[in-house]
């Protein structure tokens, strides 16, 4: 191992072949003693601005497990190789896309809620792959409160705390008829919406209604590769959306996709119903129809449509900000029942980490 510093950074080479190039400021920016750190908390204590811009260190010693560097203040900065080398690693399980050939997995409401291996599996699961059942639920309304343990507190939003959708009584939405339900996702209108909701069947005496997921990455990942200058479009263009009753209004003018810094898809804001008529003088309507155009014929293609059948005990949890929900038409000559309720991918995402860390 070798390392050459140049004005303002630190280059670590291994075999003569550059490894890390580290700037001055990161290192003493990131420098992990008692006195930059809260002792009790490990927070980060050190402002950046109390050190010069052009900050060069007095003294480097490198070996096989650190960097050391004195600074011009007598500071002294230590940092290891494997702290550095855990940065690359990801934090979240990764992405599996699918598409009409998927069956998401069952797994027992007890089981999940009881048993810490099995709720490891089932979270992991759910992270990857955006949609799981849990069956044998309780068939009592408000049992989605004892998913918390579990998923996290219940994200509140306007319209119940957990959504009754049964077929007779407050009518705002399509959902609370027996009319077909395209994919959407819930609460486009809402600048975050929830990011995982659970559908809970309570009861289920009709005929048809299948229930329907849709993993919008695939979708999108699809739409980018055949057509990136729709998936431009889509991933710049904001469009109104709104979700409202008597008392309530929710109202976000947001695109439909949503990139990071990196350019990757974090988030798909897909509802027909609750989009809203975009002012026709607004810059580029013209060809943002034309993409939208295109994403709906993809969105409701059934090369991309899983069905399946919610009886009565079966909870449906979906990844809000990328699985897209529906359900086909049904009679409604029987009892149907549905409760939902919204929680936090960040929370249940915590809780994994916390399940796999109980016995270190």
């Amino acid at each position: 191992m070798d390392f050459v510093a140049n004005e303002n950074a630190l280059k670590i080479l291994i075999n003569k072949e550059l490894e890390y190039e580290l700037p001055y400021l990161w290192i003493r920016d990131n420098c992990p003693c008692n006195e930059c750190r809260v002792e009790e908390t490990q927070e980060k204590r050190f402002m950046l601005n109390s050190v010069p811009v052009d900050l060069r260190p007095r003294n480097i010693d490198v070996n096989e497990k650190n960097i050391q560097i004195l600074w011009p203040d007598g500071h002294e900065t230590s940092i290891s190789f494997q702290d550095i080398k855990t940065l690359g690693k990801p934090r979240k399980p990764g992405k599996d896309l699918w598409s009409n050939n998927f069956i998401p997995s069952y797994y027992d409401w007890d089981d999940f809620l009881q048993n810490n291996d099995i709720a490891i599996g089932a979270i992991s699961d759910f992270s990857a792959k955006g949609a799981i059942v849990i069956k044998e639920a309780p068939c009592v309304p408000n049992s989605l409160e004892e998913l918390a343990p579990r998923l996290g507190p219940i994200r509140e939003v306007l319209f119940e705390r957990i959504h009754n959708v049964p077929m007779k009584g407050h009518v705002y939405n399509i959902a609370h008829t027996s009319l077909e339900l395209p994919p959407h996702n819930d609460f486009a209108s809402y600048t975050w919406p929830p990011s995982v909701q659970a559908l809970h069947m309570l009861e289920n005496e009709c005929e048809g209604g299948k229930s329907i997921i849709v993993d919008g990455y695939a979708v999108l990942r699809d739409l980018r590769d055949d057509c990136s200058e729709y998936f431009d479009i889509l991933s710049t263009f904001s469009v109104p959306f709104r979700e409202f009753d008597e008392e309530n209004e929710t109202y976000a003018n947001e695109p439909m996709i949503r990139l990071n810094s990196e350019n990757e898809i974090t988030g798909f804001r897909f509802s027909n119903q609750l989009m809203q008529m975009i002012d026709p003088q607004k810059k580029n309507v013209s060809s943002f129809y034309e993409a939208y155009h295109e994403l709906c014929n993809r969105v409701n293609s059934e090369k991309y449509k899983s069905r399946f059948r919610l009886e009565a005990g079966h909870i449906l949890l979906v990844h809000g900000h990328r699985i897209l929900h529906g359900r086909d038409e049904f009679k409604p000559d029987g009892k149907r029942h549905l409760q939902d309720a919204y929680y936090e991918m960040d929370n249940i995402e915590n809780n994994l980490f916390l399940l796999k860390n109980l016995g270190n």
